[in-house]
């Protein structure tokens, strides 16, 4: 960045058309397919406000399951975007790397830093980025191997100067507030901050790519990548890792060029420009008592509204390969983790009227909020199909005294039916036109080939149709909890090994087993014609123990076989390596004290440069 330049504040960045015209068509296709579902459930002779009630809440139902339709398509099908702006020269631009941590395994996270920063040197634009452990961890002996593990990277790496680490004495705002007094009182030495999660790991040419990017258009203030997942192991973390790889390029696709200029942010894996940051991203607490009060959870959502709402550019380029996380190796971690962002999404209600945001803000405010309240709504329009079957009036198949033959009208049963294979559609059938386009074009082999592809997006929509009863209980737990009160708090993250038990299993999920039996009781009872189509919900519920002990197992199929196994990005094998020899040489003991120019501590502000 050229320093002598003078600063001129962004102007408020206009949506360009291609992005209104995709909102429109995505938000007006779900309606039309909600009313379409809702209108449908209206026959069948059941009473007034039983037939108001599941028409509502199907609508709530498949306007949320046919926007994430439309979003696949139009990743499918849109017209490609032009091609970013990149500056040439970033010699002069200075990023910081910020790693917050949590209570996290050291060498598994330290070895990361060692691969992306060692990775960095082998390229001229490697010095234009430095790292910042930025440690929150509460427990005082994790903090002291945290330390000693710190040293032991930088007698590794040679990286002293250019790796820093400093833990806080308070963790207040938790990870938001972690990256903020970063910003408060070292940004101002960066022009740039990308920020990642202890589990990310990013190739070099990205991070390079992301600077350029960033420097080449004055009025981006965030630019987000596509994270894909890596190092799975279980069934169930395998299959959620293939489609990440398989489907969330076209998803995220059809998501970029909805929201435009006013994109989104996940809090990792992406570069935000610091005076964007600093000016815009102050984070209040929320009015109230925890769950809805307090500190503000899900902080990324709310940062890329913040920005938007300061005219700077939010964008998301699906494009940009070689960001990797990891994810959760079993339901239980999936679900503890997705309580955290139940309760961060709920607390957004009270973000809805805040001064000036953009109404695509609000409206993805919105969304996120029936994202984890749309499953409610779901139960509740299996119950009230129950409850209309039962009272529905008995069907005159002779309506014509004139006419022989008898006619069958359609009951609250037989549309529920129809329904439910409507929304089976909705879910099934965009994942299918994916894996289709990804055998025609040739994206299809790095999955092990078309048949390949094929035979492990059918088998994760299976093992995702079992398992999707047993998540939906979660979620809705986590709904009511936060409903009723219940803070969640932010857990620590659980890493490594994920292989559950049955006993473990049992005793984290048995209501669920206990509701699987109650639901399908009362269906045989209230609504007989109902039990075929409640089978497929009621029997993994019922199932749950077995399903979440056995997708936890280590996966020896060759299903579910994604790119980075035939051909693994080069800072992953560099990663495994440093690992691999770490852990054969850890750092038992501190040893000698190092020179204060290689003790942890963070950068100094530099106020020529601009203050934060």
């Amino acid at each position: 960045m050229d320093q002598g330049q003078a600063y001129r504040r962004p102007d408020r960045a206009r949506e360009d058309h291609s992005a209104y015209l995709c909102r429109t068509v995505a938000i007006a296709g779900a309606t039309v397919l909600a009313g379409f579902a809702a209108v449908m459930s209206l026959e069948g002779g059941q009473p007034w406000w039983i037939a108001l009630l599941r028409a509502l809440l199907l609508f709530a139902t498949t306007f949320w399951l046919a926007w994430g339709a439309a979003q696949a398509l139009l990743g499918l099908f849109a017209p490609r975007r032009p091609a970013p702006p990149r500056a040439a020269d970033v010699s002069g631009a200075t990023c910081a790397i910020l790693v917050p941590i949590y209570n996290e395994d050291p060498p598994e996270t330290f070895s990361r830093i060692a691969a992306m920063y060692q990775a960095l040197q082998a390229h001229p634009e490697g010095r234009c980025f430095s790292f910042a452990i930025l440690s929150d961890t509460r427990d005082a002996a994790r903090g002291d191997e945290e330390e000693r593990w710190f040293h032991y990277l930088l007698d590794q790496t040679g990286g002293a100067g250019r790796i820093f680490y400093r833990r806080r004495t308070s963790n207040a705002g938790r990870k938001a507030g972690n990256i903020q007094d970063f910003i408060e009182t070292s940004g101002a030495a960066f022009d740039h901050v990308m920020i990642l999660d202890a589990d990310s790991i990013m190739a070099p040419g990205t991070m390079i790519e992301m600077l350029r990017r960033i420097e080449g258009d004055p009025q981006l203030g965030l630019l987000q990548s596509l994270p894909f997942t890596v190092f799975a192991h279980s069934r169930f973390a395998r299959a959620m890792q293939f489609t990440t790889w398989m489907h969330s390029p076209a998803f995220a696709r059809g998501l970029a060029v909805m929201q435009g200029r006013t994109g989104p942010f996940w809090g990792h894996n992406a570069i935000v420009r610091t005076r964007a940051f600093a000016e815009c991203c102050g984070l209040p607490e929320l009015p109230g008592r925890a769950p809805f009060g307090g500190h503000i959870l899900s902080h990324d959502y709310v940062e890329a509204a913040l920005l938007a709402r300061g005219g700077w550019t939010v964008r998301l380029d699906e494009d940009l390969t070689g960001s990797f996380e990891e994810g959760p190796e079993n339901v239980l971690d999936h679900a503890k983790r997705d309580r955290r962002w139940c309760q961060g999404n709920l607390q957004h209600v009270k973000l809805l009227g805040a001064q000036g945001l953009r109404p695509w803000s609000r409206y993805v405010f919105v969304q996120g909020i029936l994202s984890y309240i749309a499953p409610l709504f779901w139960i509740g329009f299996l119950l009230a199909s129950i409850a209309a079957t039962a009272t529905v009036r008995a069907p005159d198949y002779f309506p014509d005294e004139n006419w022989p033959f008898p006619e069958f009208p359609a009951t609250p049963a037989s549309r529920t039916a129809e329904i439910a294979i409507g929304v089976i559609g909705l879910l099934v059938l965009p994942k299918l036109l994916v894996v289709l386009d990804a055998c025609l074009r040739g994206r299809a082999r790095g999955f092990g080939g078309s048949l390949s592809a094929v035979a492990s997006t059918l088998s994760e929509l299976l093992l995702s149709a079992l398992l999707a009863p047993v998540l939906l209980m979660f979620q809705t737990r986590s709904v009511l909890q936060v409903l009723f009160g219940a803070d969640g708090g932010w857990p620590a993250s659980s890493r490594g090994d994920g292989t559950l038990d049955l006993r473990t299993a049992w005793q984290a999920s048995n209501w669920i087993t206990l509701w699987g039996v109650a639901v399908l009781c009362a269906a045989a009872f209230l609504a007989p014609g109902l039990v075929p189509w409640m089978l497929p919900v009621a029997l993994p519920m019922i199932a749950a123990p077995m399903l979440i002990a056995w997708s936890s197992r280590r996966s020896a199929s060759a299903l579910f076989l994604v790119p980075p196994e035939r051909d693994p990005d080069g800072v992953i094998l560099a990663r495994a390596g440093i690992l691999a020899d770490w852990l054969g040489e850890a750092p038992l003991h501190r040893g000698p004290d190092l020179p204060a120019d290689r003790a942890p501590g963070m950068i100094p502000p530099a106020p020529h440069r601009h203050h934060a």
